[in-house]
């Protein structure tokens, strides 16, 4: 009885299996091994410091920009007319300085706060303030009334500066003229001019130079009469003015007063009678060979000089630009 039943279930099985056939399921497809590339040879890496060293980095150029727009002759006559006047050495330091106008401001408070100290003093307080100055700007500190001009006329100052830097023999060429020009009309040939300043000729080039060349007398004038032909019953001698005598000897020779002036054949400005060369290209790196140069130490500016103050000997006045 039990094969009977047992043979009548696998019956009924088998026909089940013929009526639903079993499914078929996809086979694994089987994995194969990833493809093998070549391997590369590592290649160590440097080891960098930290921080960089200098001139590990490829440096920046440096932007220079190119310098203002030519001046025209008349243009230079017109900004160097005001001072074509002044003695050589005077003249020489201005036009350096120009070129430092930014210092000017600066400069000129502390010469007004010193205008009382003269001569030696003047150039032991410089020392012992360790003032920070260009070279150009310091030998300017003498003249209290120079600098306050040239800071209160920035623009002039700036335009002057630049012509230096990139037009200097035409700036010398104007100078010139100007002075032929007051010398053509009589002015530089006047007594009373003659009194504080010894004119005389190099070639065709007028140079001015201090009668005592120990002392400095600052010309002043109206540049629209001096350029001109005298006017009538206008005497020359009304034309110019002088203020009081300022020494420059021995000891302001660090900022170059040993031999300033002119070279007026090479177009040359003699700083220490060597040739200034600043100019557009290199006047962010330009110093001058002075043969007595005035080091600063490193660090602030001091006040560390005690002087009376007497009344002054000079009244420092800017009328030339008034009368």
């Amino acid at each position: 009885m039990r094969n009977i039943v047992t043979t009548a279930l696998l019956a009924s099985t088998l026909c089940l299996a013929q009526q639903y056939p079993a499914p078929q399921y996809p086979q694994p497809q089987q994995t194969q091994d990833p493809q093998q590339y070549p391997q590369q040879q590592q290649q160590p890496y440097p080891q960098q410091q930290y921080p960089p060293q200098q001139g590990q980095y490829p440096q920046q150029p440096v932007y220079n920009p190119p310098p203002p727009p030519a001046q025209s002759p008349q243009q230079l006559q017109q900004l160097v007319a005001p001072i074509a006047l002044y003695p050589d050495g005077l003249l020489a330091q201005m036009l350096t300085a120009a070129t430092y106008s930014d210092q000017l401001p600066d400069a000129a408070g502390w010469a007004n706060q010193h205008a009382y100290i003269h001569g030696p003093q003047l150039a032991d307080a410089i020392r012992a303030d360790n003032l920070q100055f260009a070279p150009s700007i310091m030998a300017l500190l003498p003249f209290p009334s120079t600098l306050s001009y040239m800071a209160q006329n920035m623009g002039w100052t700036q335009q002057l500066g630049n012509a230096v830097l990139a037009q200097r023999p035409e700036v010398m060429d104007a100078v010139q003229f100007m002075r032929h020009q007051a010398y053509q009309y009589g002015y530089l040939r006047d007594p009373q001019f003659g009194q504080y300043e010894r004119i005389t000729m190099d070639g065709p080039a007028i140079e001015i130079a201090p009668v005592n060349p120990g002392f400095y007398y600052i010309p002043y004038y109206n540049p629209a009469i001096v350029y001109a032909p005298l006017r009538p019953h206008y005497g020359v001698g009304a034309v110019f003015s002088f203020g009081g005598g300022i020494q420059i000897g021995a000891a302001f020779a660090p900022w170059g007063w040993g031999a300033v002036g002119f070279g007026w054949g090479a177009h040359s400005i003699l700083i220490d009678n060597h040739p200034w060369a600043r100019t557009w290209v290199n006047r962010g790196a330009y110093v001058h060979p002075y043969a007595q140069p005035f080091r600063p130490v490193a660090g602030p500016r001091l006040e560390d000089h005690h002087y009376g103050r007497p009344l002054p000997r000079e009244e420092h006045r800017d009328e030339r630009h008034d009368r």
